[in-house]
């Protein structure tokens, strides 16, 4: 091997050395730090699975995602208790919460819909109904045209941001009577699935076979409905942090937010990226027209 060679093989080798090492520093740079995040269990799905393709490129890294709860995961942060609140509403929404130093970084829409057993004969409902259902005027499916089978509420807990955001957008801002109260959406899923005449209310990301999304005015819970504003039962999702993030929080915020996973994990889970959005909503519900793009 000549002389010449002999350099160029070194410089490839300590070429490629270096690269490895950039890569490996790059993907173990908060090695052995850990972050937790808690609250909305309908955004739940979406920071547990970020958090996990994030550690899976991320060597050494943890990403402990916990529900309870919009009231939860803005109270735990406020508290400082936590790196990340999870939250279905504006932190001023809640009661209790000041929103001082808090920070907002938004990472997805979610639309929600109310849900029926598959067996009370009814698949669409007028605002109207809805409300008398939930306030306790309507206690029979007969009553709005299904099977002569007495209605059971179900609902979320005080505190819930998803709750919040059905009585405010879903029910003309009226509060449901006093019923069976769950935690989580899962949970609720799984009651009015085997409950007759069971009807409550969740995210989009929670529907499947076994229960029955419900129409009101004849339009459907759809993506392109939540887009346009015609379906009206949507909140953002937040990601709230105390003061502005930093360190593992501060990447790992910046990942759920970055086009890739908005692309990908965000509509693959059943939410929509704020980024495909025809509207923008307030604080104060208050909506405005404004560009988006549709997937």
């Amino acid at each position: 091997m000549t002389k010449k060679r002999w350099v160029q093989g070194i410089v490839l080798v300590v070429l490629v050395a270096l690269g490895v090492f950039a890569y490996q520093t790059r993907q173990t740079s908060h090695a052995g730090e850990s972050i937790t995040a808690v609250g909305s269990t309908a955004l739940q799905p979406l920071v547990e699975a970020a958090g996990e393709q994030y550690t899976g490129e991320h060597l050494g890294t943890f990403i402990n995602v916990q529900g309870g709860g919009t009231g939860t995961g803005l109270s735990q942060i406020q508290e400082g208790a936590v790196q990340i609140g999870d939250s279905d509403l504006f932190a001023t929404e809640q009661k209790g919460i000041t929103g001082k130093d808090l920070v907002d970084h938004r990472v997805a829409v979610v639309g929600i819909t109310p849900i029926v057993n598959k067996q009370t004969g009814v698949k669409n409902l007028s605002t109207q109904q809805l409300t008398d259902i939930f306030t306790g005027r309507v206690t029979n499916w007969q009553q709005v045209g299904g099977k002569k089978q007495p209605i059971v509420l179900i609902n979320r807990a005080q505190g819930s941001g998803t709750r919040a955001t059905f009585e405010r957008y879903g029910l003309a801002g009226h509060r449901s009577k006093t019923a069976q109260e769950q935690d989580s959406s899962g949970m609720v899923r799984q009651i009015v699935a085997t409950t007759p005449g069971a009807i409550s209310y969740v995210a989009f990301s929670y529907v499947n076979h076994t229960v029955q999304a419900l129409a009101l005015n004849h339009v459907a819970p759809t993506e392109a409905n939540v887009i346009t504003n015609h379906w009206k039962i949507w909140s953002y999702e937040h990601l709230y942090t105390k003061g502005q993030p930093t360190g593992l929080t501060k990447d790992f915020i910046a990942y759920v937010q970055s086009p890739a996973i908005q692309k990908t994990l965000v509509r693959q889970l059943g939410y929509l990226s704020p980024t495909q959005m025809h509207v923008e909503r307030d604080v104060d519900g208050q909506v405005t027209k404004i560009g988006g793009t549709r997937p």
